[in-house]
């Protein structure tokens, strides 16, 4: 009961709000209507104003370094503005070779796992079979204001075309990039049984998994959201609905 009158409070104050920001001749037979809470959560963090977002960009990174030290990965990249004709992947494979002995065959055995390719949202998972392994996945959204977009940072590695895959390889394992299911893919295979990551941001979603069967491994999944707000849109008032008027609400009990 209490829970249910906390709602309707809540009802009524978002009400009062839009009858203090009419004029007297708009709501003289105004009659609030309850929103119900399934409709809200469809709308809840849903909106940005018109042209608020002048840059968006994204970078992505998924690297694995066995016991030799030997390192196989990838990058990419891509940044929207304005005058973007089109969303363009940028990506570069990373190899490096180490000085230590060839890690012995993996042994692990890790066992399910095929409901991880179905899942939405953003979905972290990392399954060890083996000792001494360190893996990294990370998500992080960087959202900044500013008056103009920032410069197009030029573009680095080979352009990913749709249905294509960009790929490498060396005694670490391989890498595979690829533009498939409306987004891209990132793949690693390492060599000697040692295991397998993959990294994916399609159809609303973000997927970074790794799989580790051998030792003394190092695994890093990393992707990096970058938002641009501008900061010369409309008034401070206009957006924050009168705030002035919100605050005279504590005299009714608000």
């Amino acid at each position: 009961m209490l829970r249910e009158q906390q709602m309707k409070s809540a009802y009524w104050l978002a009400a009062a709000c839009l009858v203090t920001s009419f004029p007297a001749y708009a709501y003289a037979g105004f009659k609030p209507i309850e929103i119900k809470d399934q409709e809200l959560s469809e709308l809840r963090g849903r909106y940005v104003m018109p042209g608020r977002i002048i840059s968006f960009g994204i970078v992505m990174s998924s690297t694995w370094r066995n016991a030799s030290g030997d390192l196989i990965g990838a990058t990419t990249s891509m940044q929207i503005q304005q005058s973007t004709i089109k969303p363009e992947f940028y990506v570069s494979t990373i190899k490096e070779a180490g000085n230590g002995s060839t890690p012995t065959q993996g042994s692990g055995n890790v066992i399910g796992g095929a409901g991880l390719a179905t899942t939405q949202g953003v979905t972290q998972s990392v399954r060890a079979a083996g000792d001494g392994n360190s893996a990294y996945n990370n998500v992080s959204i960087d959202v900044r204001e500013a008056s103009h977009a920032p410069a197009l940072v030029p573009a680095q590695g080979q352009l990913l075309m749709s249905g294509q895959t960009i790929s490498g390889s060396n005694a670490a394992g391989s890498v595979a990039v690829s533009a498939t299911g409306g987004g891209i893919q990132m793949a690693i295979q390492a060599n000697n049984n040692q295991g397998s990551a993959l990294q994916q941001v399609a159809q609303g979603g973000l997927l970074q998994n790794t799989r580790l069967l051998g030792d003394s491994n190092l695994v890093s999944n990393m992707t990096q959201l970058n938002v641009v707000l501008n900061n010369n849109g409309a008034s401070t008032g206009a957006l924050d609905c009168n705030l002035t008027q919100l605050k005279g609400l504590r005299n009714l009990g608000y």
